[in-house]
């Protein structure tokens, strides 16, 4: 296994870190107190090509496809989940064009995004159907060469700035399992749709969520991603494609909290000594870096998988493991380095507790800790998982 980085992939580290150290850490405290979307982060990114880094070269990207955008992720990520999220969303709203677009679709959607002049947004959840996904109730019914959509989808990441949705439907209810699911394009400005309020959440704030809600919102065949009720492979890839980002912005929490405590316990005394002297402390520190190195093995890997065109059954289980563990690891921590500062790390005015909050969303969004493991146990079962 290789070990070591390509150039390019150093240079974007770099950039990355710039990026976060400049832009980021500065605003992070006032972006989560404010709830309200950075525009100057998505400036930033859009300046420095970092909203294309996962998209094709011919399509205006980077062509550093996820590997590169776990790498930029982690950076930003150690300063404010919020901007880590705001890189995925570049993914997670485009996976599926990439995956089942015709080249029209993607020149649009993937190119605008590259540069800046799109912004999507991924709608799948739904009041009664998150985990659930087969029992999604967005129904498109086709009308000749249109489909007719209604539905609401709930915690839309970005919904309230994007001008596209990535729109998970039923075209067929009366199909078995995973049958009868179609995925449309959908831009937001067509009739029909409606972008709900803004919900309160616990942290992740930088980036709001939003229910967004369709009704007799009709739309042309050519909206249609892939063929009409075989969506549903296409929901799972893409979800399967996003988990490594996603356990990026998990692996980077963790080491922006432990680099903190870190920075905080070499100037806060404790029974005479600066709390970094202290065995039982020093015990629990080494600990989470250990782990921090075991998910970002994990993280790096999983993102190759995808990069090599692994996203289905097999690579699942492996794709699942990253998010499990470094998704998990961002709680665990946050939570222990919390306690390891005391009552000083309970208090708003330092950014341990934004880092607790903000972990907790990592183990429930693009599937939750319950349904990673579900995958993994049963590719064990299934005898999928070799070594």
């Amino acid at each position: 296994m290789e070990f070591t980085f390509a150039p390019e992939y150093q240079e974007l580290i770099k950039l990355a870190r710039q990026v976060a150290e400049r832009t980021i850490a500065p605003r992070a405290a006032q972006v989560d107190e404010q709830g309200v979307y950075p525009q100057d982060y998505f400036q930033v990114f859009k300046e420095t090509g970092l909203l294309g880094v996962a998209i094709p070269e011919e399509y205006g990207g980077s062509g550093l496809g996820a590997l590169g955008l776990v790498l930029a992720v982690e950076e930003v990520a150690k300063y404010d989940c919020s901007a880590g999220l705001m890189l995925l969303l570049t993914r997670l709203s485009t996976m599926a064009v990439s995956l089942a677009g015709t080249e029209a679709q993607k020149r649009e959607y993937l190119g605008g995004t590259a540069t800046g002049r799109r912004r999507g947004a991924f709608c799948l959840s739904e009041p009664d159907a998150g985990s659930d996904t087969q029992n999604i109730r967005t129904r498109a019914v086709r009308q000749g060469d249109r489909f007719v959509i209604n539905g609401t989808k709930n915690w839309i990441s970005g919904a309230g700035q994007a001008d596209f949705f990535i729109v998970a439907t039923r075209t067929d209810s009366s199909a078995p399992g995973s049958k009868g699911y179609s995925v449309f394009v959908v831009d937001r400005d067509t009739p029909g749709l409606t972008v709900g309020k803004k919900e309160h959440k616990m942290g992740v704030r930088g980036l709001p969520v939003h229910q967004v809600i369709f009704e007799d919102l009709t739309v042309p065949e050519s909206c249609l991603l892939g063929r009409e009720n075989e969506g549903f492979k296409i929901i799972m890839n893409n979800l399967n494609a996003v988990r490594p980002v996603v356990a990026a912005r998990g692996l980077g929490l963790a080491e922006g909290a432990l680099m903190y405590w870190l920075e905080y316990a070499r100037q806060r005394q404790s029974f005479g000594k600066p709390l970094i002297e202290h065995q039982g402390l020093q015990w629990m520190a080494a600990e989470i870096a250990a782990d921090i190195e075991g998910a970002r093995l994990l993280t790096y890997r999983a993102a190759k998988l995808v990069d090599a065109g692994q996203t289905g059954k097999e690579a699942a289980p492996f794709l699942s493991m990253a998010k499990l563990k470094a998704t998990e690891l961002a709680v665990r921590a946050s939570n222990d380095l919390l306690q390891m500062m005391g009552a000083v790390g309970y208090m708003e005015d330092y950014p341990m507790a934004r880092y607790v909050r903000d972990a907790r969303q990592l183990t429930i969004v693009e599937g939750t800790s319950q349904i990673q493991k579900n995958i993994i146990a049963r590719a064990l079962a299934e005898g999928t998982v070799r070594w």
